[in-house]
């Protein structure tokens, strides 16, 4: 296979584990599939959401580090994380919800001829609805069918991440040249490309820009995006194919639920590549994903340790009768 799918998962930084679950299973009806730890810093939560399955293309996982100042927003940085739901009705949906829950949001706009609600989460993380409206491309994802949400208007999996440079005409070579993106509009200061199968599943968004400040990392703002690859072959392959290019690559990592390799191809643009499985049910089985804290077996011995580090967050909702609203 080799070529990239299209979007794995983004990681972002959380200044509360806590209110980030509500956040994401109560109000945007996500499920959480995997509670586990930051597996290079274990007193550090990692929680993962996903679709109803945990299905590669649909996660949005967080960090919290303990005492991690808040980040700001500027240029050289992934800015923004998608979202896709079904259609254009389902936005509508999403703004009566977000009024009702008083989540801030600019309103309905059109991007790249596709209908976007942008809003903001309690830490100023950014974030846009897209719909799948007459848009082809890679499948979604299955929305969570126990979750709060009506199956119609759910989110069903990532969207494009939207990045702003300060080195635009590199950054276009990188994803050209040695990522294999194709450009596919220009549209004021923005830029689209895509890659594979193409659609809202396989999207970067890139926006030049040398007027803001460098942004800072910190809670609220995104750590690093990470594209979908088959498995370990392919993997091997873009360990290779991103040395030949010149980058430093970490090697292969085994994070147990996928395979990672992470490459810094820019200042301030982490991306990873993670291969489709093992996936997030080898430890857990689907009616209770997310409910107990998971550790990859190399961890398992300091259990106990981990446990006294991680304040017990209760993530239970296989006992929850979610009325759809």
């Amino acid at each position: 296979m080799n070529g990239l799918k299209g979007m794995h998962h983004v990681t972002a930084i959380t200044s509360s584990a806590e209110k980030n679950y509500e956040f994401f299973t109560y109000v945007l009806g996500m499920r959480l599939v995997k509670k586990t730890v930051n597996q290079d810093d274990i007193q550090t939560y990692h929680l993962f959401f996903a679709d109803d399955e945990g299905n590669a293309g649909t996660d949005m996982t967080f960090f919290d580090f303990p005492g991690i100042p808040k980040g700001s927003h500027g240029t050289n940085e992934i800015y923004k994380t998608s979202f896709r739901v079904p259609s254009d009705d389902a936005l509508e949906y999403w703004v009566k919800r977000f009024d009702r829950l008083a989540v801030s949001h600019k309103g309905i706009k059109e991007q790249f001829g596709r209908k976007t609600l942008s809003f903001v989460d309690f830490d100023d993380q950014q974030y846009q609805l897209i719909s799948d409206e007459n848009v082809a491309g890679i499948p979604p994802g299955i929305p969570w069918k126990k979750g709060p949400i009506p199956l119609e208007y759910a989110i069903v999996g990532l969207g494009p991440i939207h990045v702003r440079t300060a080195h635009f005409d590199y950054f276009r070579q990188v994803l050209e040249k040695v990522m294999e993106y194709k450009e596919i509009a220009h549209e004021g200061s923005l830029y689209l490309f895509e890659v594979g199968e193409g659609g809202n599943g396989a999207g970067v968004i890139v926006e030049p820009n040398t007027v803001l400040p460098q942004g800072m990392q910190g809670y609220g703002t995104v750590h690093h995006a990470a594209f979908r690859v088959e498995d370990r072959s392919d993997l091997d392959y873009w360990r290779k194919r991103m040395e030949s290019f010149g980058f430093q690559t970490s090697g292969f990592v085994d994070r147990y639920f996928f395979g990672s390799l992470y490459v810094r191809v820019a200042p301030g643009i982490l991306f990873e590549f993670a291969t489709d499985g093992p996936g997030f049910m080898g430890d857990e089985p689907y009616e209770t994903l997310g409910e107990k804290l998971s550790l990859p077996p190399f961890l398992e011995p300091k259990r106990e340790q981990i446990e006294k580090m991680v304040r017990s967050i209760n993530t239970v909702r296989s006992t929850i009768e979610f009325e759809k609203e």
